[in-house]
């Protein structure tokens, strides 16, 4: 594994949700330190190409578009998942308008929002909470539920098909604890719930903070939860951190330990098969410590952007003294050789004069946010 993309210059958002759709990052959402929250207003929606690194920001509908009263208001602790080339978006809150529990859906195509027809038991309003999706079904868990001033630990499922909502009552084992802000990774037919930030007097937020370093499973099967014994490195508990899938193993990346005040870029892989830990070591000059981005996989590389990090000098008036970031990391868990001697040309600042100009426009979109498009290659017949 190595890391071969830092960019500066994206959308500058923390606790923001995305969704990797073929060859674009859908990143909606989010806040940043300083920007107007007080007034309710659509959603912001960024695209990543994956091809280019280029990010574009797909025009606010104004006032007088129908999309204006459709779209989602603006918001952070939200959930995205992907299916069908569209974007399933769920909960979340901003200091205004508070929490939600209506279903957004955004189509990739049209680029535009629609609010399908729900049926069933619909969750109450939260944030902080996990989604993931098995199967056809979208399922949630946790958060922070507004309405109860409690955390959660229920399951709910909706069918992307139906789009019924379904409560999962436990049939057996013992839930996972009351949380929010984990992680959630649908495998086969279970969910597997890792880290967020928990509470010793369990639903209720006292500010006694826990932080579960447990893998916990739930079977949408058999409805029930189970906590496998595991054997390797353990990771330390964090919240708002990164999880992706990548070959049926689970990775987890980054996030916030309050107990220490500890900020981590880690990376840490767990293999379902054997319920074994494993730290994995990575190549190249990675991200700094973070929590609150976003992780997207597309093919076999990880796109990792914005989140929050402590500053290096501390800044007059920030919240605990964090900066909000905007860059591009980009993680190629299998690289070819090719890819590879990009990075090296980069890393010992080899001259690039003498290459074919399509591998010099590689290094450049690899290292800048330059508009060129990309030369057309021609191909001789014969």
């Amino acid at each position: 594994m190595h890391w071969t993309v830092a960019l500066e210059g994206g959308p500058r958002r923390v606790n923001h949700a995305a969704v990797a759709i073929e060859t674009h990052v859908y990143t909606f959402g989010g806040y940043c330190t300083g920007e107007d929250y007080e007034t309710a207003r659509p959603m912001d929606v960024h695209m990543l190409n994956t091809v280019t690194y280029k990010w574009m920001a797909i025009p606010v509908p104004k006032c007088s578009d129908p999309q204006y009263r459709i779209a989602p208001y603006m918001r952070y602790g939200h959930t995205a998942v992907a299916h069908n080339r569209l974007a399933y978006l769920w909960g979340g809150r901003n200091d205004t308008s508070g929490a939600c529990n209506i279903l957004y859906v955004f189509d990739t195509e049209s680029r535009k929002w629609f609010r399908p027809k729900v049926h069933g038991n619909i969750p109450s309003v939260r944030d902080g909470h996990s989604a993931c999706i098995i199967r056809h079904k979208m399922l949630i868990f946790g958060g922070y539920e507004e309405e109860m001033d409690k955390f959660s630990n229920d399951v709910h499922g909706l069918d992307l098909t139906s789009l019924t909502w379904e409560y999962y009552k436990v049939s057996k084992g013992e839930p996972a604890r009351w949380r929010d802000f984990h992680s959630a990774t649908g495998i086969g037919d279970k969910m597997y719930i890792f880290g967020g930030r928990s509470d010793k007097a369990g639903s209720i937020h006292t500010n006694n903070e826990m932080y579960c370093n447990k893998m916990q499973i739930f079977d949408t099967v058999t409805c029930s939860w189970s906590e496998p014994a595991t054997t390797g490195c353990t990771p330390i508990g964090r919240r708002s951190h990164s999880a992706f899938l990548y070959y049926n193993k689970l990775y987890i990346f980054g996030g916030y330990n309050g107990l220490h005040d500890l900020h981590l870029r880690d990376l840490h892989c767990f293999d379902p098969a054997l319920n074994h830990w494993s730290f994995v070591t990575v190549q190249g000059q990675g991200p700094c410590p973070r929590r609150r981005q976003c992780c997207c996989v597309v093919g076999d590389r990880v796109f990792l952007f914005g989140g929050t990090s402590p500053c290096k000098v501390p800044m007059e008036n920030t919240e605990f003294d964090l900066m909000d970031l905007s860059d591009l990391y980009v993680l190629d868990l299998m690289p070819t050789l090719r890819t590879l001697c990009l990075v090296a040309a980069l890393d010992f600042k080899l001259n690039t004069d003498i290459l074919p100009m399509e591998i010099r426009w590689e290094l450049a979109a690899m290292t800048t946010n330059s508009n060129i498009s990309r030369p057309l290659v021609r191909c001789s017949s014969g």
